[in-house]
């Protein structure tokens, strides 16, 4: 059967081949130029680089309720996704654009950086659940390696750190602890479904 198939294949790969040196080109979509090859029923092909695409296998869980905490989990991580892109790619700005500030100037920049953040995402971060804030600090810290009392600690003293942990402990958030592995396996398995790797060759 094999001898049957592969005399044809190659047939078809070499005439493909062919047909596709003969009719190609570029084209320019909003400001981008792709190759594209036409192929033997006259259709254009557009051909382009995709994204990063994470394929996992089924999922298969202890109970009902994990396989509903699963969903609720990926369904938040989703929605605060942006943000934690946004938060990882500015905390990694500021910490090159600050490594030779001393620390004056250094907190005057992101006093200056958290006014204008404020305006642009206070009300729509007003609005996350508590569970969607838990997952949103968990990104954030698994992606930077750093707990979210030390981020705050870093960018605005230790006063301010202290202050959030506080207010977080009240809500059943200890920004101390970090991302832990591990502690909440449904939330492991989400955010490793997930890439922040911002910037990150």
């Amino acid at each position: 059967m094999k001898r049957f198939f592969l005399p044809i294949l190659l047939f078809l790969g070499a005439t493909c081949l062919a047909f596709a040196q003969n009719n190609k080109g570029q084209v320019t979509i909003k400001g981008q130029t792709y190759d594209y090859l036409i192929d033997g029923s006259g259709d254009t092909l557009i051909m382009a680089a995709l994204g990063e695409v994470s394929i996992s296998s089924l999922r298969s869980f202890n109970s009902e309720e994990d396989y509903k905490k699963y969903r609720k989990y990926r369904r938040y991580a989703y929605s605060v996704y942006p943000y934690a892109v946004e938060a990882i790619r500015i905390f990694r700005e500021v910490e090159a654009l600050t490594d030779d500030l001393k620390k004056g100037k250094k907190r005057k920049y992101v006093k200056q950086l958290q006014d204008d953040l404020e305006e642009r995402f206070e009300e729509p971060l007003k609005k996350l659940s508590r569970t969607q804030g838990m997952i949103l600090i968990k990104m954030i810290e698994r992606e930077t390696g750093t707990p979210m009392y030390g981020l705050v600690k870093d960018l605005r003293g230790g006063f301010t750190a202290t202050y959030w942990s506080v207010l977080g402990s009240l809500y059943g958030h200890h920004l101390k602890d970090g991302y832990v592995r591990g502690k909440d396996p449904i939330l492991d398995i989400v955010l490793d479904d997930i890439n922040l790797n911002y910037g990150r060759k």
